[in-house]
């Protein structure tokens, strides 16, 4: 079945094309091939071309892409690949504009790396996980098979394995140089950062057996000497699971956010590392980026006396979560002083109390719909400098 034109010259000597959908008919008795008309469309010069092309676009629907492209190349083409494109387009342009990509190869550019290549496939692992997540080995075939990445039509499993070798040891210059540029980007308020931990857990049923910690003194909980902060690594280890699996081994993730929700940082931990020891590689982190003079806030989870001296360490800032009852001095003394509340808000009030932990200081005590909060303010001996802030509330 085809689509032909043919053509009657009128007596002033004009040529009038038709076309027609016909198909060829075998004669039974002499044998030969004979086109038999099907359908009339009418004068090729008068046509309803968009009637053709919804014709065209109900016949294709029964044909894979190879085969429409084919048809109309009139068999002149020859459809050699056929790649997903949307999914991975739209996370390269996002990649370029958060200045994702421009950090990596600023860090490889320092190293004896190709620059664009490294680039390239630790965007195609990134990819991949977002969009049909797997091992790295898996990505290989997904990249070579499956989607059109601009630059990287295909990586090795040994490509994806040093990719990932660079990335763990440049990761801190690497996200230094994204925070910056989304920092810019966005416009980001970052006098007040939120802290916050969860774990994850493997279906496995050992532990990683050599935790690799490059100071050893750091591998023993009982080693923690509450000043330093303990070397990051994502080993899985038994530890305290929030989601109720102590039987699994895990990891602890934590993230810094600012005040709108936007991530700041990412971490990994032991599975069995404790949130009062976390809050201290978060603040040296952060404050290597020139993110010194903060207010951290966070729950009780990390409020010991160990993490509110080391918070308070170049005049910074601290809110954090304290039970009413069993409560440290400083949330004690607020929560003790009398005083009339003022209001700051339809459901809160709140009022301000001195207090005197090693010094003198400022405590603000509150009242609000789920209970009674109060926010301490110590102060150094000289009543100058404001170091920290506790919450308790019932």
């Amino acid at each position: 079945m085809y689509l032909r034109e043919s053509r009657r010259t009128n007596r002033d000597g004009s040529v009038v094309g038709y076309l027609q959908l016909a198909h060829n008919q075998r004669n039974p008795q002499t044998g030969t091939s004979t086109a038999k008309v099907i359908h009339n469309f009418g004068r090729a010069d008068q046509i309803d071309r968009d009637a053709l092309a919804r014709l065209v676009a109900s016949i294709s629907r029964y044909l894979t892409p190879e085969q429409a492209a084919a048809a109309a190349g009139g068999g002149q083409v020859e459809v050699l690949d056929s790649r997903r494109l949307g999914g991975s387009w739209v996370l390269d342009r996002l990649w370029e504009r958060l200045g994702v990509g421009a950090a990596i190869r600023q860090v490889a550019a320092g190293r004896r790396l190709d620059v664009e290549a490294v680039e390239r496939v630790v965007f195609a692992l990134v990819a991949q996980r977002a969009l049909e997540p797997g091992s790295k080995l898996a990505a290989t075939r997904w990249v070579g098979e499956r989607v059109a990445i601009d630059g990287c039509a295909g990586l090795s499993d040994d490509q994806a394995y040093r990719a990932m070798d660079f990335l763990l040891e440049a990761l801190d210059e690497i996200a230094a140089g994204i925070f910056h540029s989304v920092a810019h980007l966005l416009n980001l308020d970052l006098d007040i950062v939120f802290v916050d931990t969860t774990s994850t857990c493997w279906e496995v049923e050992t532990a990683d057996s050599d935790p690799e910690l490059s100071d050893p003194e750091l591998a023993d909980p009982a080693a923690d000497d509450g000043l330093t902060s303990p070397t990051e690594h994502a080993r899985r280890a038994f530890g305290h699971s929030k989601d109720h699996r102590d039987d699994l081994p895990q990891v602890v993730i934590a993230m810094a956010v600012t005040r709108d929700g936007i991530p700041v940082r990412c971490w990994t931990f032991p599975g069995d590392t404790a949130d009062t020891a976390i809050i201290r590689t978060v603040k040296d982190d952060l404050g290597g980026w020139g993110l010194r003079r903060l207010v951290w806030v966070a729950d009780r989870g990390f409020a010991s006396a160990a993490n509110r001296a080391y918070l308070t360490r170049g005049g910074g800032h601290y809110i954090h979560a304290e039970k009413l009852r069993h409560t440290n001095t400083e949330a004690a003394a607020a929560l003790a002083r009398p005083g009339r509340y003022r209001s700051v808000a339809d459901n809160l009030r709140v009022k301000e109390v001195h207090v005197a932990p090693a010094g003198t200081g400022t405590a603000t005590r509150g009242r609000g719909p789920s209970g009674s909060w109060s926010v301490t303010t110590p102060k150094r001996p000289s009543g100058t400098v404001r170091s920290g802030r506790t919450w308790s509330r019932t």
